[in-house]
């Protein structure tokens, strides 16, 4: 079953109304998302354009490493060529290339042509050295032999070394091959040239590493801007000049993989993570602020709904902290004690509205409660209205606790009994009344049953007195034959009078006289006595050897003896050979240890159809009987806290009937 709520909704309807969140609020919730989406725009487009001057600024750097790196590389070749030219001075023809030269004139393809040339061999071209006979082959084109003889007249008249070219092949294109001539001079007069035919193709591919090559593409530019080889697919590109005096040569560098800028990138990317996360935790603050404002109003409702409760309900309610003093009282708990809220917050023991009379035990009832609070049952005290008038009360008290789930002190629950105790003792004085209507109910039917019970010692009586009275008037009798009828019959008497004495006791509400019995011995007599005369087979199982019990023994007796004297009259209509069983059974009835008396049969049984009725006065089956047997019996047992059952018996198949009866639980002297 689902548990009693209540709708906030209807509470919280205006409420949210009258709270709406200000205009502020919306204002930074929406100008914080546009702040992100601009930011990131700017964070893109900023991102661009640093990507594009970084590339510009590689490529300017490429360019100025690969001019310097080509100027260093032939400037060394020049000074190797100066000394392999002192070399062959020095040596009267005889040059050997020195340990240590430089890369352009160690790489195998670069040097294509190469040897000394002497100012008296520079006037006859016909004695040249057979190692310098490319230069022949070149002059064979007009413009070769121009630069040629150009860069003759630069080695001889500025003293400095130059080149010459790029040479014109046979079909008048250009070729990558230059010449370098590196003049020498002895003592101010010019000694000769140092001639060298260069492949820049493959001085360029030589003096260029491999990460360079990798990430570029390097082709050669003639004056007219006609390319050496094929251009590459079209390429982020830069221009470095070979700076060669004399050559008017240039490289186109192009980048054949894009280099990206990797932290750039990674600022970017941890940018807008930043930027994800401001813009999720912009998400999840519009979510707080629905769910809180939500829960404001839902608060707001609850205070409302608690506030009209408080005012509506009639149990008092009162708030202490642990040292006793009081937090907070509702309305009723005011109305109560007749003093305000203002008179009681605050105020710890002794409080204004106990009883001047009860002030110690009511101090000792404070102390207990502010250390443990109250048992399930709660505590009953009185207070004492203003008016004077006693207030009975009953406190139950809950753990007040705080937000960080700490105990604070007490929530009590003060709930005015006094109405009910009055009721409870008015129904005291009526169940008085009404147990003693009982008892005189239960008395005429005791008185009703007895005097059945006594017509046959009364019988008995009057039938020995006569049978006495004949005899002696006939003498038929001596003497010694008188003393036993005598006693037989003063025996009977006492009988007889002994029960209309417990009668009268009962009738009077005399308190029973109760007596420990030892169970198994007292059926035993009782059965023995009630059996006496008769045939009817008794099997009896008392159990263990002593059950205690704390019973009026002839009362007791009188109803043991009429459902014993049932049971052995309906035994003897039945079809087989009449029985009866006696046996003891120990259990529990409303939590409490009782013994049953079981008593059954072998007769026809109860019907069901009487199994409600069968205990009421005046009820009977048997045509001579009077009905009240079985009603006393019942209001025996009654009388001693116990009660009686009746159902079939599972051995014998007639009626069952159990006398159940407190055990006495104390130890036996």
């Amino acid at each position: 079953m689902a548990a009693p709520g209540f709708d906030f909704d209807l509470l919280q309807g205006p409420m949210l109304v009258a709270s709406e969140r200000p205009r502020t609020t919306w204002i930074w919730l929406l100008g914080l998302p546009v702040l992100l989406v601009a930011g990131t725009v700017a964070l893109v487009l900023y991102l661009q354009t640093f990507e594009a001057e970084e590339a510009d600024r590689r490529r300017m750097a490429d360019a100025q490493w690969l001019e310097q790196s080509t100027r260093f590389h032939f400037r060394r070749l020049e000074t190797d060529l100066s000394v392999l030219a002192h070399l062959y001075l020095a040596n009267a023809g005889n040059s050997t290339q020195p340990d240590s030269t430089g890369l352009l004139l160690r790489s195998p393809g670069v040097i294509l042509a190469q040897g000394w040339l002497s100012s008296d061999q520079r006037a006859t071209l016909n004695n040249w050295p057979h190692n310098l006979a490319r230069w022949h082959v070149d002059t064979r084109n007009a413009d070769n032999a121009r630069a040629l003889e150009t860069l003759q007249r630069i080695t001889l008249g500025l003293r400095r070394a130059s080149y010459a070219g790029p040479m014109l092949d046979d079909k008048g294109a250009a070729s990558d091959v230059v010449w370098l001539a590196v003049p020498v001079f002895e003592r101010g007069v010019f000694a000769g040239d140092y001639m060298v035919a260069l492949s820049i193709n493959a001085a360029i591919t030589s003096l260029v590493p491999n990460w360079f090559k990798t990430n570029h593409s390097i082709r050669m530019l003639i004056p007219s801007g006609t390319p050496l080889n094929n251009p590459p697919a079209s390429q982020p590109h830069f221009w470095a000049q070979l700076n060669l005096p004399g050559v008017e040569m240039a490289l186109d560098v192009r980048s054949l993989a894009p280099q990206i800028a990797n932290v750039p990138r990674l600022f970017f990317l941890v940018a807008l993570v930043f930027l994800a996360g401001m813009f999720a935790s912009l998400v999840a603050l519009r979510r707080d602020l629905i769910k809180r404002h939500r829960i404001e109003a839902q608060l707001r409702a609850q205070v409302a709904l608690r506030r009209a409760m408080e005012n509506a309900v009639t149990i008092g309610l009162r708030a202490w902290d642990l040292n006793g003093r009081i937090l907070y009282v509702n309305q009723a708990f005011c109305q109560l004690v007749g003093f305000s809220a203002t008179e009681l917050l605050g105020r710890s023991a002794p409080l204004p509205y106990w009883p001047a009379e009860q002030t110690d035990e009511l101090n000792t009832v404070h102390r207990d409660v502010i250390a443990q609070g109250t048992q399930d049952a709660g505590v009953e005290v009185q207070f004492q209205h203003r008016s004077g008038r006693l207030v009975d009360v009953l406190i139950h008290e809950a753990p007040l606790f705080d937000t960080h789930n700490a105990q604070l002190g007490w929530m009590s629950s003060v709930i005015d009994i006094s109405e009910r105790k009055h009721n409870q003792a008015m129904a005291a004085k009526q169940q008085e009344r009404l147990e003693a209507s009982g008892r005189l109910v239960a008395m005429g039917e005791v008185a009703s049953t007895l005097a059945h019970e006594l017509n046959q010692p009364l019988g008995a009586l009057s039938g020995f007195a006569n049978g006495l009275l004949n005899r002696i008037r006939n003498g038929r009798i001596s003497i010694d034959e008188i003393a036993p009828v005598v006693e037989r019959m003063d025996a009977l008497s006492d009988k007889a009078g002994r029960i209309i004495q417990r009668v009268n006791a009962f009738a009077r509400r005399l308190e029973m006289s109760r007596q420990r019995l030892d169970l198994n011995q007292f059926l035993q007599d009782t059965l023995a006595t009630t059996r006496a005369g008769s045939d009817i087979k008794v099997s009896m199982q008392l159990g263990t050897p002593r059950v205690w019990i704390e019973a009026d023994p002839l009362l007791l007796e009188q109803a043991v003896s009429n459902v014993a004297r049932n049971a052995m009259d309906w035994a003897q209509r039945g079809e087989f050979s009449p029985q009866i069983r006696v046996q003891l059974h120990i259990g529990s009835q409303n939590e409490s240890p009782h013994v049953g008396i079981v008593i059954g049969d072998n007769g026809p049984g109860v019907p069901d159809s009487e199994l409600a009725t069968i205990f009421n006065a005046f009820h009977t089956n048997k045509p001579e009987g009077m009905g009240m047997g079985l009603a006393i019996c019942r209001s025996v047992i009654e009388a001693h806290h116990g009660h009686i059952t009746v159902a079939r018996d599972p051995t014998l198949g007639g009626a069952q009937f159990t006398l159940w009866l407190p055990l006495d639980n104390h130890p036996h002297n």
